[in-house]
């Protein structure tokens, strides 16, 4: 899968869609990024950090999976943001971060079927 051009399409689902990256297991973002001119809220280190916090939260979350299934998604809400973070292969994260009005019930729809395909 071309991730990069998976970001790029994030991106034209919805103008609120703030941030769209694959994080690798150090927590680095290896595609995509912030959207041009929006502005970021934490730190490269800050980032980092919650990346890392995001990718153990898989981790527990997928110990579970023999017996529920694994997960499609996770979604956070924060003041300022959301955040919806979806499993990719080999330890990557989907990440994506939207303005809190957003509509996340169609964002997490469409790109669900674009991770389908």
């Amino acid at each position: 899968m071309n991730f990069d051009r998976l970001c790029d399409d994030i991106f034209d689902l919805d103008p609120k869609i703030r941030f769209a990256g694959v994080c690798n297991d150090v927590g680095e973002v290896s595609y995509g990024g912030q959207r041009e001119g929006v502005a970021d809220l934490l730190s490269k280190d800050e980032s980092r950090r919650s990346n890392l916090q995001a990718i153990a939260r898989w981790a527990l979350r997928d110990s579970l999976s023999p017996r529920i299934g694994k997960g499609r998604y996770a979604i956070t809400e924060y003041q300022k943001i959301k955040r919806i973070s979806f499993p990719l292969e080999e330890s990557q994260l989907l990440l994506v971060t939207t303005e809190v009005d957003a509509d996340h019930n169609k964002i997490i729809r469409d790109v669900l079927s674009m991770l389908r395909k």
